[in-house]
């Protein structure tokens, strides 16, 4: 690796935003390190993606306390430019059912909070010393639902996104002195394979009337990681074709 290439950390980088982010940042020269439950898929396109994999379940907070030795092991030294926390978890019932506020548990919630919540705050904390080194920048990913009652998404899951957006603001207040800026991306209706069956419905109403393209998500994450938005920090960016007006 060259001394002047920039490093990315992106967590949920199995698919749909997570791909399209990979293939984005690698098209620009970056080194991207990608962290998922799963294991390294030969079908993922893109180059040195092997060895540059962790696989790791964020929701297991122990797990995730080594895990974030590894990723140091694996910089060696080297500053990360930016962290994508991307990663989150909406579970359904037994019957596909939305979770909402009477029909989910304790365990639930706690394990959508450390996957949406607690593992970027950990992620940021662990890899402050690396971030700082590169003046880098960190980018939540936030979502429509946690700014509303979405049809879809469970209760857990729009709540640990509203206090992931709130988590982004103080982030940004601490880190920014230390030259490391922190924004959001909030996402809606995103054209991944992890759509609700209905979803078409609830696009008609949209002021664009389409879908979202994740290439169009993932351009707008290398923007707040570029020199581009160098004066940005504290921001969370709506993707969501006028969802949110």
């Amino acid at each position: 690796m060259s001394n002047a290439q920039k490093v990315l950390l992106l967590t949920g980088a199995s698919r749909g935003i997570g791909h399209a982010t990979v293939k984005r940042f690698s098209a620009a020269g970056w080194r991207v390190l990608t962290v998922s439950r799963q294991a390294f898929s030969e079908y993922c396109p893109w180059d040195g993606g092997e060895e540059n994999h962790i696989q790791l379940d964020l929701a297991d907070i122990d797990a995730l306390r080594d895990g974030i030795k590894v990723i140091r092991e694996k910089l060696d030294g080297v500053p990360l430019h930016a962290l994508v926390n991307n990663a989150g978890i909406s579970p359904k019932g037994p019957e596909g059912e939305r979770f909402n506020t009477l029909n989910s548990g304790y365990q639930d919630w706690l394990r959508v909070y450390n996957v949406n919540l607690f593992a970027p705050l950990m992620l940021a904390k662990g890899l402050f010393e690396e971030l700082v080194a590169a003046k880098g920048a960190i980018v939540n990913v936030t979502s429509i639902a946690g700014s509303r009652v979405h049809p879809f998404a469970g209760s857990a899951y729009g709540t640990s996104k509203a206090a992931l957006a709130a988590m982004t603001r103080e982030m940004a207040a601490d880190f920014g002195p230390h030259g490391v800026r922190v924004n959001a991306i909030a996402p809606g209706e995103i054209d991944t394979s992890i759509l609700s069956p209905g979803t078409e419905e609830l696009v008609k109403e949209l002021p664009l009337r389409r879908l979202g393209r994740p290439e169009e998500v993932a351009s707008t994450i290398y923007f707040l990681c570029d020199a581009s938005s160098s004066y940005v920090t504290g921001a969370e960016v709506h993707i969501n074709g006028g969802q949110h007006v």
